[in-house]
């Protein structure tokens, strides 16, 4: 994980009422990938990790279609923060209930609704997320 630079930690706390526009969020957004988070070239480019980045399992290097499923599925859960940029939440949250790892996609491109994502350690993941459909 990244070094913190931030002075207290990030809250990863899901938002509290259920939008209406969460079918049309979900619609609208496309998962981009990082090269930060891969050690294996992928959809996202040739791998450039960081010292401090969480590394994404090689398998998903080469299947955007199923991860951009998971961050559309979790936005239609509500599975995001309340914090927002423009019109799109800046975290989203997704739990793959096979590896039991819970991912975080963070808002790369607001107005393209382009997102990257990243494998969380249990200690830093949301305590509860909501069922995905």
């Amino acid at each position: 994980m990244r070094a913190p630079r931030r002075k207290r930690p990030l809250q990863r706390v899901l938002i509290s009422e259920l939008p209406e526009d969460r079918e049309i969020m979900a619609r609208d957004v496309s998962y981009v990938g990082s090269p930060e988070h891969k050690d294996t070239p992928s959809f996202a480019g040739h791998p450039r990790p960081r010292a401090d980045a969480s590394i994404c399992d090689r398998a998903l290097a080469r299947d955007r279609i199923a991860v951009e499923k998971w961050l559309r599925r979790a936005i239609f859960a509500a599975n995001y923060s309340e914090f927002f940029e423009g019109d799109l939440p800046r975290y989203v949250w997704y739990l793959d209930e096979q590896s039991c790892i819970t991912y975080e996609a963070r808002l790369v491109n607001r107005e393209q609704g382009c997102y990257k994502g990243y494998p969380l350690n249990t200690s830093e993941a949301p305590p509860v997320l909501r069922p995905v459909p």
